[in-house]
């Protein structure tokens, strides 16, 4: 939205409730690490113990089953299990807190960039009568577009992080359980790294779009215009082209997850037959690889919110500076 469209909404000497900020306009990750780097600090810490945790229920799944096929000793079983409770509780509480402090920290951006756009200023006076776009498009920027804004910047950091580590963590963890058959499940995920980025930039492209035509359409409305029957076909349009992209990929992604499993069961069944690897070792290997795909879909999903971040984090940058420029 325009400078001028804004200042029509706070004219001078009505936002004196705007708190001045960091500056918007060197981009998202740097108003991030300007305004948060404090706590994002603690987050990466919180968020590498998340993941390095991720292994341990792995492990002991295998010295249980392992235990109870050769030394069929249940005190051990027990011992295992308790074990194992406290692994997951300990892992758990630590993703508790850093799922809190990540909402902390959304809240807190999401509270100083409604101040720094003026959310708490006064209304106009009736003397000054702003159009009905630049009202409606100014309130719905301060109120709607600062609320994803603030949740992505809690998790700007510590979320692809721990996907990532998490990813990293298990895949070694296989690699470490049997060489031949870590590289074989994983073959079959290297498809992924050529269909997903494909599609997932088409679907970017079509959400930024979408996101234009909207905005031009409740603009058209707001104003009191006729409606663009034109544009509300080609949102329409543009929905279920993401639709059909995010589904078919997603259709995939799960068939090359049950590929993978396949392929464990074959090859980890024919070494266990030879004696050349412990069936605890086929559980354990068949667990993480389950435990591969939740971490791969939430990066994906980090990085399709991330592209249209982008574009929101523009928008307020544009108001930021209109404000600035009425003061």
């Amino acid at each position: 939205m325009t400078g001028s469209a804004l200042n029509a909404v706070w004219p001078s000497g009505r936002h004196q409730g705007a708190e001045a900020g960091p500056d918007l306009s060197g981009g998202l990750f740097r108003y991030i690490l300007v305004t948060s780097w404090q706590h994002q600090l603690p987050l990466v810490l919180l968020t590498v113990a998340v993941f390095l945790l991720e292994v341990v229920p792995l492990e002991l799944q295998r010295r249980v089953i392992n235990d109870v096929v050769k030394n069929r000793s249940y005190s051990a079983v027990v011992l295992l299990c308790s074990a194992y409770v406290g692994a997951v509780l300990l892992q758990g509480a630590t993703k508790l807190a850093v799922n809190i402090y990540r909402s902390w920290v959304g809240e807190r951006a999401r509270r100083d960039l409604r101040r720094q756009l003026g959310g708490g200023a006064p209304l106009p006076s009736e003397a000054i009568a702003p159009s009905a776009e630049a009202q409606g498009t100014a309130v719905a920027m301060v109120v709607a577009e600062v609320e994803p804004i603030g949740g992505f910047i809690g998790e700007s950091i510590s979320e692809p992080l721990l996907q990532a580590g998490v990813l990293a963590t298990v895949i070694a963890y296989i690699v470490h359980l049997d060489l031949w058959m870590g590289a074989v499940a994983l073959a079959l995920f290297v498809p992924q790294l050529v269909f997903v980025p494909l599609m997932q930039h088409a679907m970017n492209r079509r959400t930024g779009a979408r996101i234009w035509l909207l905005r031009r359409i409740g603009a058209g409305l707001i104003a009191g215009g006729p409606r663009d029957e034109a544009r509300i076909d080609r949102v329409f349009q543009l929905d279920m082209r993401i639709f059909q992209l995010k589904f078919t990929m997603n259709f995939l992604m799960n068939l090359c997850s049950h590929l993978q499993i396949v392929a464990a069961l074959l090859i980890g069944a024919w070494w266990v037959l030879q004696d050349q690897l412990e069936i605890g070792g086929v559980v354990a290997f068949i667990s993480g690889l389950g435990r591969l795909n939740d971490p791969w879909g939430d990066l994906i999903n980090y990085f399709r919110e991330l592209s249209v971040t982008r574009v929101r984090f523009q928008l307020l940058a544009e108001a930021a500076t209109g404000l600035g420029r009425a003061a």
